[in-house]
């Protein structure tokens, strides 16, 4: 439910419900098939233009896709509307590009830590010559990636007629007689009118016609993917986080203690800017669990914890900028704090809104939107699966109460979205006024009624599987009074809005979902 405070937009009145439609789905299973571990999808990232799209998975590989409905007419959506008073029916489209193991698993010896292969977040970065940029991270390690089509060029034909050179090859072997022997000495030839029957090296007047140069063609293009650099050893802690400046130079990463600031054209040494660590373990109370650069001010960045607040930061303040710029929190009721309280609060994601102004931040149960020259509290909450509260004992003994749900932000500031269980996503209308709120579930039928038959298998977690054994094979579904089906198994946990269009991409497993408005 949308509560008080300010939207995103002027007041003019909320904008009408949208009605969502599924476009595509990429990678979908088919009934009774088992979803492998290392194709569950882990990232999904829009670049700047919408034109591409990129999700890593477990497996560690990097998968592209480009968008075809404005490239096969040569110009965008807005062009064809208005080449034409019809209104305009087509969405977008996207097709496979290319895909590329970006990251392989190793090993610490020092530390004896297994390094995970997953992708934990791809960002885009700026396109140059015709060729796209890209980071993505898994827990340790950053690279750089360029990824640019190449022309195959091949030798198509000589130019040279076949029957003539066949002709003279034939012409200068016959004319030497077999009972002819040049001149040797030791096996080398002597005789130099051997080797060159004639010494007329005159061209006749026209030219040779049958003498012309090779002619090399490009019968097709490749698209090559090529790691430009490696940002490694800079992190002690799991990154969950990486996001580019808007001076297409730098980019930050952050782990649970600390953030780092690096030069793209630099991968050997990173400046620490934030540092929460205590000087003794014990004393640590918070950790860092998102941060993401201000999409205009190259300056600014903000950061969240699992304490449940956001710190804007400066970093024309200090070198280190362990001190706030603001602080957003919400200040949580008298007499409202129990055992998961703190578990919940911890915010999973934050997202800037596209002017700067917001931000949205995903905590366990809730979306919240805040207004930065705001800092009292969040200007719209929104309440994404209150009906789980009372299974909260269920969800901290099966680890779902640590799931870390993404969220996103409409291009144009009006809407709200983010992932829930039984692979349904939300919608909310952000505006002051507005109760748009829509669920969806990730299926080819996406406003279909949530009554799902149990699935084939449990999660392939290990802790979830850990847990099941032991406490006897617990049942992971359920329906909560108002007939609301929740399965903890499956989740939609990343998703990503077109940065002009309401479309929106979203991962089921090892399956890319894509729905239009």
């Amino acid at each position: 439910m949308n509560g008080g405070g300010e939207g995103t937009a002027a007041s003019a009145g909320p904008p009408p419900p949208l009605e969502w439609k599924f476009s595509q789905v990429f990678g979908e299973r088919s009934v009774g098939e088992e979803v492998q571990e290392v194709d569950i999808i882990s990232a999904i990232e829009f670049d700047k233009s919408g034109n591409h799209l990129a999700t890593g998975d477990r497996g560690g590989r990097v998968v592209l896709f480009e968008r075809t409905d404005t490239k096969d007419h040569g110009g965008s959506r807005r062009d064809l509307e208005k080449m034409d008073s019809s209104p305009v029916s087509r969405h977008p489209e996207f097709r496979y590009k290319t895909e590329f193991q970006s990251h392989e698993p190793e090993f610490d010896y020092l530390k004896s830590l297994e390094i995970e292969e997953k992708i934990n977040k791809i960002r885009w970065c700026q396109t140059a010559n015709g060729a796209i940029f890209l980071l993505s991270t898994n827990d340790k390690t950053i690279k750089f990636w360029k990824v640019q089509e190449k022309k195959i060029k091949k030798i198509s034909e000589m130019n040279i007629d076949p029957s003539t050179t066949v002709g003279n090859n034939s012409v200068a072997s016959s004319s030497i007689s077999s009972s002819t022997k040049p001149n040797t000495a030791n096996g080398v030839c002597l005789d130099r009118s051997y080797n060159n029957p004639s010494n007329d090296f005159s061209i006749p007047l026209g030219g040779i016609s049958s003498l012309h140069l090779p002619v090399v063609k490009c019968h097709d293009t490749s698209l090559v993917a090529r790691c430009r650099r490696v940002y490694a050893h800079a992190h002690d802690y799991h990154i969950n986080s990486i996001s580019n400046n808007s001076d297409g130079e730098t980019f930050i990463s952050a782990d649970d203690l600390r953030i780092n600031l690096w030069n793209l054209e630099i991968s050997n040494q990173s400046f620490n800017i934030v540092d929460v660590k205590p000087t003794n373990m014990e004393d640590l109370t918070e950790v860092i669990t998102s941060a993401e650069f201000h999409p205009t001010h190259c300056n600014t960045l903000a950061y969240s914890s699992s304490k449940g607040s956001i710190r804007l930061i400066d970093l024309r303040q200090s070198a280190l900028c362990d001190t706030h710029s603001i602080l957003f929190e919400e200040h949580e009721a008298p007499g409202s704090r129990s055992f998961f309280t703190e578990i919940i609060a911890s915010i999973s994601d934050i997202k800037f809104s596209k002017d700067g102004r917001y931000i949205l931040s995903r905590d366990y149960m809730t979306l919240k939107l805040w207004d930065i020259n705001k800092a009292a509290g969040p200007v719209s909450t929104f309440q994404v699966h209150e009906y789980l509260r009372p299974k909260l004992c269920d969800l901290y003994e099966n680890d779902s109460i640590f799931d870390k749900f993404e969220c996103c932000l409409s291009g144009d500031g009006l809407r709200v979205a983010t992932g829930s269980y039984s692979n349904l996503f939300r919608v909310f209308g952000s505006m002051n006024g507005s109760t748009e709120s829509t669920t969806l579930e990730a299926s080819k039928n996406p406003m279909r009624r949530q009554n799902q038959p149990p699935p084939s298998r449990p999660s392939r977690s290990i802790s979830s599987l850990t847990r099941v054994v032991r406490r006897g094979g617990e049942n992971n579904q359920g329906a909560d009074a108002n007939g609301n089906s929740f399965d903890f198994t499956t989740k939609l946990l990343h998703m990503a809005w077109h940065p002009t269009e309401n479309a929106i991409a979203c991962a089921a497993a090892n399956s890319l979902y894509m729905y239009y408005a």
